[in-house]
C-alpha cells in the first residue's frame, strides 16, 4: 500500500511600491474577508510562480507589471488558517494602469506606507521585508 503524502499549497504575492505608496486589495472572501492584503493567489498546476504572480496581480488589480526581484518565501504552517500555504513573494516594477478591484478583490488602491490598515495573513511582515529591499536601493 502506497503512503499518502500531504503537502502544502503554493501561492504567490506581488508587492507593488510607487514612491511611498504600496498597492493593496480588499479581500472578497474568507479568510480575512473585507481586510486589506497584498495581491496574490494560488499557483495553478503547471504554472511558473513568475507567471502566476503577474496573472494574479492583473486579475485582482487590473494592473500589468514586471518582476523586479524575489522578496522571499514565507512558509510558516500557521500563516493561513485554511491549511499550510507557502507563498513566493515578488517585488514588482514597471507598473502600468490604474488599479481597480477584480476577481477576489473588492477594491484595489494605493496606501501610504506610513498609514497602512491592518493587514490579512502575515502581509505586514512581508511588506516590512519588501520595504527594506525597495528603500535600500
Amino acid at each position: 500500500m502506497e503512503k499518502e503524502y500531504k503537502s502544502p499549497s503554493l501561492t504567490v504575492d506581488g508587492v507593488m511600491i510607487r514612491d511611498y505608496d504600496v498597492l493593496l486589495i480588499k479581500r472578497v472572501n474568507d479568510p480575512y474577508k473585507n481586510m486589506w492584503a497584498i495581491p496574490g493567489g494560488f499557483v495553478e498546476y503547471g504554472e511558473r510562480t513568475e507567471d502566476a504572480v503577474l496573472r494574479e496581480v492583473k486579475e485582482e488589480t487590473g494592473l500589468e507589471a514586471g518582476i523586479d526581484r524575489l522578496v522571499g518565501v514565507y512558509s510558516d504552517p500557521k500563516r493561513d488558517p485554511r491549511k499550510h500555504v507557502v507563498s513566493v513573494v515578488y517585488l514588482l516594477k514597471d507598473i502600468i494602469g490604474e488599479p481597480k478591484g477584480g476577481d477576489d478583490a473588492k477594491e484595489a488602491k494605493w496606501w501610504n506606507v506610513d498609514h497602512l490598515p491592518d493587514l490579512a495573513f502575515d502581509h505586514q511582515t512581508i511588506l516590512n521585508d519588501a520595504f527594506k529591499i525597495y528603500y535600500r536601493r
